[in-house]
């Protein structure tokens, strides 16, 4: 059903690295999407691909270094030192789709959809790619504003080292989503856990660099779609609300900051959404769908006889 390549990328401070390209084609298809996951993830989301194929779409999802498919035994899981160490995978996995492909929409979520903003502002004029797609995109800390000033702090030599921050572990999320919690997903446990991921110092440093500099304004040159939940909600246990809210960011800010990306965005909040939107119950999940297509329609296949 899918093809898989293992993308060989320079070593880093952990040594060596690799990604991984999932691959779901059909015959003749020169539009593609590429999927970017978020923070504890990997790509298992079927019915996405299944969603863009039906539509003549082929679908490609990176599962990025030190997480998933590509996550190896000397690695520390989701470790970074700057959000620019995804882009040479970004970068090769483009190459590689652009071969037989002539549009390209990035479609990334939360921590991807931060990574990919910045990606494409970076790559803007070279025409790489046609449109993103962003669902719940990490553009801020869903913390008080003073915690938020405290996180900035980490400029100093705290952000270099592979320090685990002691923030306590929340298994809510987790429990909204997974089937033997009452959730509607089977997935792997080992790559994408109920109580998520150790955050390390260094981590949430460069995700804090990354967020300033989108903050500052992007040229993103490309029709930009940000969905977000209608609300958002902090939970410390699991309660009926925490299935129908994004308890994970504050959607809000990804509106507010939506519109730092560049000249061109649409930003569409879906009521009872969860953090991953495409993981909602279904009436939900179509309605995002919905929207998907609505906007690529509108916008990215704009004045192509071939739109899906």
């Amino acid at each position: 059903m899918y093809e898989i390549t293992t993308l060989h990328l320079p070593a880093d401070f952990e040594g060596e690295v690799v990604a991984t390209l999932v691959a779901r084609t059909t015959a003749g298809s020169r539009r593609a999407v590429l999927y970017l996951h978020g923070f504890t993830d990997y790509f298992f989301q079927d019915h996405l691909a299944d969603h863009y194929v039906q539509r003549g779409i082929d679908f490609y999802a990176l599962d990025l270094r030190k997480y998933g498919r590509s996550l190896l035994p000397h690695q520390t899981r989701g470790l970074i030192r700057s959000v620019t160490d995804y882009f040479p995978e970004i970068d090769e996995a483009v190459r590689i789709i652009r071969r037989d492909h002539d549009e390209l929409t990035i479609n990334a979520h939360s921590t991807g959809g931060l990574v990919a903003a910045l990606w494409a502002d970076r790559v803007r004029g070279r025409g790489l790619v046609q449109g993103l797609a962003l669902n719940s995109p990490f553009f801020d800390l869903n913390v008080p504003a003073p915690l938020r000033a405290a996180a900035d702090l980490l400029r100093t030599p705290l952000s270099y080292t592979r320090r685990a921050l002691p923030l306590g572990v929340s298994t809510v999320y987790g429990q909204t989503l997974h089937r033997e919690h009452g959730g509607e997903w089977d997935y792997d446990l080992e790559l994408k856990p109920l109580g998520g991921f150790s955050v390390h110092a260094m981590w949430l440093a460069a995700i804090r660099r990354a967020q300033r500099r989108l903050h500052k304004g992007l040229a993103v040159d490309v029709p930009v779609l940000v969905l977000a939940s209608a609300r958002g909600l902090r939970v410390r246990d699991l309660v009926p609300e925490a299935r129908s809210a994004d308890i994970v960011l504050d959607p809000a800010h990804i509106a507010r900051w939506s519109t730092s990306l560049g000249p061109h965005v649409t930003c569409v909040r879906i009521q009872d959404g969860l953090h991953d939107l495409v993981l909602s119950a279904e009436p939900v999940r179509k309605q995002v769908f919905a929207e998907l297509d609505r906007w690529m329609n509108a916008y990215v296949y704009q004045g192509n006889e071939n739109r899906p």
